[in-house]
């Protein structure tokens, strides 16, 4: 099936899971052991505008009310970071539509980066969660309306101590929320090994998180780097952690388990046997346009904050960049692509 007929497919059935009182999807299915996928080229990059942007990264979206809510990071060689969120209807005008950069809302100037985009159905609020040298937030009413967001308040008041114990030379970031029936719990990773959780009770979300525990750990930096994303599916959980390979290049690796709190077992974690690795990608065309499956989210099939997944259609939204490109991390010209699975068990 042609590229973008398969995209075509498989959102039309995220479109029939993509309202707020829809019942999520629960297909009785299994994720494979070995994964593989097809990538198109790159979709949305940074605008020629004034902004003069390096890059456009760590995406988040949604799909509610007949369109396409995403949100990423904005990045500037010497300005560093900030958030943009843009919305379409077809994935063949993401490239062309309008850029809303949130610094113009509430949200505010300065560094803010790798958001997460759900819907707090207890509260009908939307939660957009970010990094911004603490775990923050900001919420609006209505996910398309740009300049609704709040001003940011914060998860933690500072850097817990247990952070501050193992993050070396490291940053605490990738902030990540998922809520299960009891407790919703906020995920980080450090860059130095760590995983991070901790945890408030639903009905005391956003305030009231305890110090967090390590969630899981790996005495190799690159092994357990950052961008953790936790899915729930099928009544178990996903969780996806980006790494760096011997090569250099970014990838994913994968662990499930049946309690967000684990243990996790390896579902598909080595770089030989990876969750998202070039190595199991093909390119349309034969294009090869990125060595690099790095920062991104699975679409979603509903929108609230159980972030449920429909383990039968897996779409990657990820980030990548020309394999020759070289410079500071900060003016790597990330852009935006999506993967779709290839090798579905349903």
């Amino acid at each position: 099936m042609p590229y973008q007929h398969r995209l075509r497919s498989i959102f039309d059935l995220v479109r029939k899971s993509g309202d707020i009182q829809a019942e999520s999807t629960t297909p009785t299915s299994r994720l494979p052991s070995h994964f593989t996928w097809l990538s198109g080229p790159p979709l949305i990059a940074p605008k020629n505008d004034s902004r003069n942007l390096a890059a456009l990264k760590d995406p988040s979206i949604v799909f509610y009310e007949g369109a396409w809510h995403l949100f990423a990071s904005t990045a500037h060689a010497t300005n560093g970071y900030n958030l943009v969120y843009l919305t379409f209807t077809s994935w063949d005008e993401a490239g062309s539509v309008e850029h809303h950069y949130l610094d113009q809302s509430a949200i505010g100037t300065g560094y803010r980066a790798a958001p997460q985009i759900f819907y707090f159905a207890p509260q009908k609020l939307w939660y957009l969660v970010f990094q911004d040298g603490n775990a923050g937030y900001s919420t609006n009413p209505d996910v398309a309306d740009p300049n609704g967001w709040s001003a940011v308040k914060h998860f933690h008041v500072d850097m817990p101590q247990i952070i501050r114990d193992h993050i070396g030379n490291g940053y605490w970031l990738d902030f990540w929320v998922i809520c299960d029936e009891v407790h919703c719990h906020l995920f980080s990773s450090d860059d130095n090994g760590q995983l991070y959780r901790s945890w408030t009770p639903v009905g005391s979300f956003p305030e009231g998180f305890n110090d967090p525990v390590i969630a899981m750990q790996d005495a190799d930096r690159w092994r357990l780097f950052e961008a953790c994303n936790v899915y729930r599916y099928d009544g178990r959980y996903l969780l996806l952690v980006e790494a760096i390979g011997t090569d250099e290049r970014r990838w994913f690796r994968s662990w499930t388990s049946d309690r967000i709190e684990g243990p996790w077992e390896a579902l598909a974690a080595e770089e030989d046997h990876s969750f998202a690795r070039a190595n199991n990608v093909e390119f349309e065309g034969g294009v090869r346009w990125t060595e690099d499956i790095s920062h991104g989210e699975l679409i979603r099939s509903g929108v609230d904050e159980k972030l449920e997944i429909n383990p039968c259609d897996l779409v990657y939204v990820y980030q990548g960049m020309r394999p020759d490109a070289t410079g500071e991390y900060n003016s790597l010209p990330w852009r935006l692509a999506l993967i779709t699975q290839t090798n579905s068990e349903c």
